[in-house]
């Protein structure tokens, strides 16, 4: 990564640098966890992470550099083992529960979505907004559900962010919420964490040469 940051002299590598004080990963990565830490961490979640980001959190890095604006990192905090939160909010105490399947959470928004309180249907102004802060509530457990069993690994920007399943039938693969801009949550031709990773490394190779 050393050699990297030195060789990007344009700074032109997305979301290494920043626009402003104290963001952008700078190419730098946090250090490696411990076989012992990596296992309290997913005795405290439930978890069992897929094989190829826990061999990065034990030979590479716990995050940092990484793709777009770099990798949450997984460290020990007042209230347990936490990946850090760039916005994406890993929702920690559903880890363990299956990430959900794409049907039925399609399902599952659309019926929320037809529950979505009319104010002309209540009596007065009161009582729809009664009924709409009860409708806010359940569309933020809905939130929550839909990332079950997922750690946000990248904030590509914009909203979107990418996302590691590590419980249920998909755990292995780095989805892509692009939900913020009218998008999908959707994997990304099942992707792994590492081939996702490596090709971020490839493509910033070649930005820096070109920049040279």
């Amino acid at each position: 990564m050393e050699i990297l940051a030195r060789a990007d002299k344009a700074r032109e590598v997305f979301g290494a640098w920043g626009k402003s004080v104290g963001t952008g990963h700078h190419f730098r990565l946090a250090d490696p966890l411990s076989e012992a830490s990596v296992a309290e961490a997913e005795a405290q979640w439930g978890v069992s992470l897929p094989e190829d980001y826990r061999a990065f959190l034990l030979e590479v890095g716990a995050g940092g550099a990484g793709p777009f604006y770099g990798l949450t990192t997984l460290s020990r905090t007042d209230a347990g083992w936490l990946w850090s939160d760039p916005g994406g909010g890993t929702v920690h105490e559903r880890l363990r529960f299956p990430f959900p399947d794409v049907e039925e959470t399609v399902r599952a928004q659309a019926e929320h979505e037809r529950k979505e309180p009319v104010e002309s249907h209540f009596e007065d102004e009161a009582a729809f907004d009664a009924a709409y802060r009860a409708w806010l509530a359940e569309d933020e457990k809905l939130s929550d559900w839909f990332l079950s069993g997922a750690v946000c690994l990248s904030h590509e920007g914009c909203g979107y962010f990418h996302w590691l399943i590590v419980s249920g039938p998909q755990r292995g693969q780095v989805w892509l919420d692009e939900r913020p801009g009218d998008g999908r949550f959707s994997p990304l031709e099942q992707v792994g964490f590492a081939d996702w990773y490596l090709d971020w490394v490839e493509k910033t190779e070649a930005v820096v040469r070109r920049g040279r």
